[in-house]
């Protein structure tokens, strides 16, 4: 069946297109701008967010204590204004220590304006990279990646997810040319490293393949110097690290994604299911990138590993999906139709209706990560039947 929107003559779709974008981009940039106002008015309201868990591990580390201390962070949690029912861990392994360590020397309103300024500044780094790799074209299609929802979420909640994607993206610009840079830049990633999980496999394979060992030794050279500060900071923090992820507390948590939704519908005690889209995941990228491995190329084809690595990742929280938007922006760049960009401005937008109602933890947001990898197909369809738009988005080299 053919939309009325795809009837309309191509300059009204442009038009409908382009204030779908703008809208979403204004509302997304009208809520950022009163947030990161409102911190530093509302005294405790750092204290609501997740961006706490890592303030207190701060804390910790200053005072030489055990930063995974599950009752020493909820008293630290609860006196800065947490709900006393709650307690937020950092889970992030030891080689996040050394960015907690100074927000612990700060006060939670200055380290938490602080802390929002720089996943801001990630953000807003990550979107120009990327548009200037696909050429700086004049329209407003990267409006869309500050627009969207989980990374909106990010910001507002103070997650290391943005440092991820920032990760993500420096790796594609400096790949070529700097490739001990790029692994440097993978250590971001290795903050969340279940995340990109059929990404890491297809990038250890490539490296192999193409010997680019200067990409291996930066990653390597950062998650070594992190580890041995993290050692140096507290001896005992991977021991703790590795308890604290064998609690039951932890390995029972239900996580809204659909890894552990299949666990606990089928088998709630049976953590090995939790890892099994993942495990098949991982099959799925080497030999997806098997086919192309004679003509690969990290920009261009990396979007559908990134989007399956989301989609069956064992842990994933809705603003965990930021990472998608290197995927996205690639398949809104290539697809010539508008009424396509105007479906992904309205999937954004309804996203953002739902959070107002819905909390984060909520089960129905479930859809999202299966309507955006969707959305990506359909925009590489479209841009398949229109040749020319795929060469008018031909990523250029990094520099």
């Amino acid at each position: 069946m053919v939309s009325k929107l795809d009837l309309a003559p191509a300059h009204h779709r442009g038009d409908v297109a382009e204030l779908a974008i703008a809208t979403v981009a204004g509302l997304a940039l009208a809520v950022t701008i009163l947030y990161i106002f409102a911190v530093p008015i509302a005294g405790k309201l750092s204290a609501s967010r997740d961006f706490l868990s890592y303030w207190a591990t701060g804390r910790q580390l200053v005072h030489h204590h055990n930063p995974y201390d599950r009752d020493a962070i909820w008293a630290i949690e609860h006196a800065a204004g947490l709900d006393p029912r709650t307690v937020l861990i950092m889970r992030n392994p030891p080689w996040a220590l050394p960015i907690t360590y100074p927000l612990g020397v700060l006060s939670l309103r200055i380290a938490g304006i602080l802390w929002t300024l720089l996943l801001l500044a990630c953000l807003l780094v990550s979107i120009r990279i990327l548009h200037e790799l696909y050429g700086s074209p004049p329209s407003r299609i990267h409006w869309l990646g500050f627009a969207f929802t989980p990374a909106i979420i990010c910001i507002t909640m103070g997650q290391t997810s943005l440092l991820a994607l920032l990760g993500l993206v420096l790796f594609l610009r400096f790949y070529r040319l700097h490739p001990f840079n790029a692994g440097v830049a993978l250590w971001l990633c290795a903050l969340k490293p279940h995340l990109l999980l059929p990404f890491a496999a297809v990038l250890a394979l490539w490296i192999v393949l193409t010997r680019a060992w200067k990409l291996l030794a930066g990653f390597a050279s950062a998650l070594a110097f992190t580890s041995v500060l993290a050692t140096f900071i507290d001896p005992s923090a991977w021991h703790d690290y590795f308890r604290l992820m064998r609690s039951p507390s932890v390995e029972n948590q239900f996580i809204p994604c659909l890894a552990g939704a299949l666990r606990h519908w089928l088998r709630p005690h049976a953590v090995w299911l939790q890892y099994l889209p993942v495990a098949l995941a991982c099959l799925w990228a080497l030999a997806y990138f098997w086919r192309r491995r004679q003509h690969w190329d990290w920009l261009s084809n990396s979007s559908p590993l990134i989007l399956v690595s989301l989609l069956a990742a064992p842990y994933l929280w809705l603003y965990d999906q930021c990472l998608a938007i290197p995927a996205l922006l690639s398949g809104a760049y290539s697809t010539r139709s508008r009424s396509v960009l105007a479906v992904l401005a309205f999937l954004i937008l309804t996203t953002d209706v739902e959070i107002c109602f819905v909390k984060v933890s909520s089960t129905l947001f479930l859809w999202t990560i299966p309507a955006w990898f969707l959305w990506y197909l359909i925009a590489r369809a479209t841009a398949a039947k229109h040749p020319s738009s795929a060469a008018s988005a031909t990523p250029i080299a990094s520099a």
